[in-house]
């Protein structure tokens, strides 16, 4: 847990309106989050590692990187192996994202209680 007992939670997801629906949806829920944003200077690896979250929300469709490739990274890191994550995508390519290694994928739209439940049920 952070330091102010609440869960944290990575956002990496290309489009401004739903990472702005899924902080306010997470806050109002009683998660931390801060978002990734992509195409700033700091590697997502070493942006994970300095945030230490409980878990991520990973897009798969991303504008300059595949979400199953930082899935991929992710495992692959010592520090970050055990680390859930969480996919999304528009498209349904749950048995892609499962078999490298994602802990559970939500198809999008998806409703907000899907994803409250799956969060908690990680947390507790």
């Amino acid at each position: 847990m952070t330091q102010n007992n609440k869960t944290k939670i990575i956002l990496f997801d290309d489009d401004p309106t739903m990472r702005s629906l899924l902080e306010t949806l997470l806050d109002m829920e009683g998660f931390n989050t801060k978002s990734y944003i992509e195409n700033n200077d700091v590697d997502f690896i070493e942006f994970l590692k300095a945030e230490k979250p409980q878990a991520i929300l990973l897009d798969v469709h991303l504008t300059y990187s595949s979400g199953i490739d930082l899935l991929s990274k992710i495992k692959k890191e010592e520090q970050l192996n055990a680390l859930r994550v969480l996919m999304t995508s528009g498209m349904d390519l749950k048995q892609e994202c499962l078999e490298n290694g994602a802990d559970g994928f939500l198809l999008k739209p998806y409703m907000p209680d899907e994803l409250i439940a799956w969060l908690r049920k990680i947390i507790d």
